[in-house]
């Protein structure tokens, strides 16, 4: 099955966020079909915080390495697309398509968290399809309505877009962190593309089976398992320096992670 054709509304499939080689192919060995960049979960593994620190050349990059060492198909998460103009999204979509990347997703935000004027948005998403088609090899391109989770507009305003967006030709729409379950569902009802949602925050609460019910084509994790990640070390830091305790340091055995690194890489 192809990446587009695993985008099938009320079955959705995990697209698993990694930061490096050894998450990926932990991920995959676990049962992901696909995987994506976290711009954030890769932003900290550099020492950086998320939010366009880490420049277009070394994102796409670092999902090409991703590419290059697990057999499923990758997504790139590429922010803003690097730029506020048409033509630095549609360059960002063409590298990651050189690349040999199998999708991409780009914000409708800029790195300050303020939204793109409507029509500036859509014309920016119409250069991305358009990147995308002229691509040599299939290429699943995915637009971000992120105002709603930056409190910057509501979501009467994410849906108008993401409307406007599927009009250009985009091929999956993602609203991250809606109100609620009604509110995404209400997201899936409005569109006839597929649409992606985030477990995260609030919604890690949530089931596959009720993503399922919502007509959403795809579950993607963001930063959370890196954050996941970085709490285990935090409270076994804590622990160790600030009471002398090593038990937090158990963790699974150097075997399995062996096992599943050389299972992922198949």
């Amino acid at each position: 099955m192809t990446f587009r054709e695993m985008h099938r509304p009320g079955d959705p499939f995990i697209l698993a966020n990694a930061w490096d080689v050894g998450s990926a192919r932990m991920l995959v060995a676990l049962g992901a079909r696909a995987i994506a960049t976290s711009s954030a979960g890769y932003a900290f593994t550099r020492g950086l915080p998320d939010g366009g620190h880490v420049g277009r050349d070394e994102a796409i990059a670092h999902a090409a390495d991703l590419a290059r060492h697990v057999h499923v198909p990758v997504s790139a998460d590429l922010e803003d697309g690097y730029g506020p103009d048409p033509e630095d999204c549609a360059a960002t979509v063409r590298a990651a398509a050189e690349a040999r990347l199998e999708g991409c997703c780009i914000e409708d935000v800029g790195p300050d968290g303020m939204p793109y004027p409507f029509e500036a948005a859509v014309a920016r998403m119409h250069a991305a399809v358009a990147a995308a088609r002229a691509a040599p090899d299939d290429f699943v391109f995915c637009a971000r309505a992120d105002g709603v989770m930056h409190g910057a507009y509501d979501l009467d305003e994410a849906v108008r877009r993401l409307r406007a967006f599927e009009e250009v030709g985009v091929d999956v729409l993602y609203c991250p962190m809606p109100g609620g379950m009604d509110d995404l569902k209400w997201i899936t009802a409005a569109l006839n593309a597929p649409v992606n949602a985030l477990a995260a925050g609030p919604w890690t609460r949530e089931t596959h089976a009720a993503f399922a019910a919502a007509g959403v084509a795809r579950i993607s994790l963001g930063s959370a398992l890196a954050r996941a990640t970085h709490q285990v070390i935090r409270d076994a830091g804590r622990a160790m320096f600030e009471d002398g305790d090593f038990r937090a340091l158990g963790g699974i055995g150097a075997g399995e992670v062996d096992a599943l690194l050389a299972k992922g890489a198949l």
